[in-house]
């Protein structure tokens, strides 16, 4: 008896270590998100669109037919089709499959426009979809099309649930990630690279452990940093705020993801 009660004694402090404030499934919440301010660039004008602060610059006819685009590792063609005077689709392709649509609608006074996205992720079947409205920061070109112009992000107004939910699990000397999209990660605290699976745009991953509630994670493609996120889990373990810094486009969005109830109730 002492000899078993000794061994769960010894056992206790492993099982006090595996758990993380991090560890669990968190869902973001959309009305604590702080965009970039930073203006994103388009310019449609004489048949042509080109979306100036893309990660991949594009440049392409507006006619409705894939047009070869480079630099992007989701698509190596996209086609525009000017659908009215307010509005703009952009479809992207890879191997002739459709992996993004992305709707551009402006307002009746030019002073707004609504995007609406979606996407199929690569390692899940489910599409990804998100709206955003965007105001105006300057006017587009005399003779071109409304969607030209510079535009503030304002607000994400909704995504669909695979894009805000993903889980955190600590293995003692680092981190297994999935998001509900089907991007996966395992990685420790050593400051090596590790692959980073489901997702074209990164190609690995590297960890660092700031202290028992914070953590940051470096994107990285084909061996570019892309991005770096900053997750800050709060003292009480029921949300997390991640800074997240685009490093392509010079952005920086913080998000606030709170833990599920379905997490809590398994405490």
């Amino acid at each position: 008896m002492k000899k078993m009660l000794g061994l769960v004694l010894m056992m206790l402090p492993l099982a006090a270590f595996a758990q993380s404030a991090i560890d669990g499934t968190w869902k973001i919440d959309l009305n604590k998100a702080q965009m970039d301010s930073k203006p994103r660039v388009i310019q449609l004008k004489d048949g042509m669109y080109a979306c100036l602060t893309c990660d991949a610059k594009t440049q392409i006819k507006a006619d409705g037919q894939p047009h070869p685009v480079t630099g992007s590792p989701y698509a190596d063609s996209e086609k525009v089709s000017v659908v009215d005077p307010n509005t703009v689709e952009v479809v992207g392709l890879k191997d002739g499959q459709v992996r993004f649509r992305v709707g551009l609608n402006v307002s009746s006074d030019g002073k707004t426009m609504t995007r609406q996205y979606e996407e199929r992720p690569a390692g899940s079947d489910q599409m990804v979809k998100t709206t955003a409205t965007l105001s105006r920061v300057s006017k587009p070109e005399t003779g071109a099309h409304a969607v030209s112009g510079s535009w503030k992000l304002d607000k994400l107004e909704s995504a669909s649930e695979n894009w805000l939910t993903f889980t955190f699990a600590s293995t003692g000397d680092g981190l297994n990630y999935k998001a509900s999209t089907g991007e996966t990660y395992h990685a420790k605290f050593d400051g090596k690279d590790y692959p980073y699976q489901n997702d074209p745009g990164t190609t690995s991953v590297v960890l660092k452990k700031i202290d028992a509630n914070t953590y940051e994670e470096t994107d990285k493609r084909n061996g570019e940093v892309i991005s770096v996120a900053r997750m800050s889990v709060s003292p009480d373990g029921k949300s997390m705020t991640l800074v997240t810094q685009d490093k392509k486009r010079g952005m920086t969005d913080t998000f606030v993801a709170e833990k599920t109830e379905k997490q809590e109730a398994e405490k």
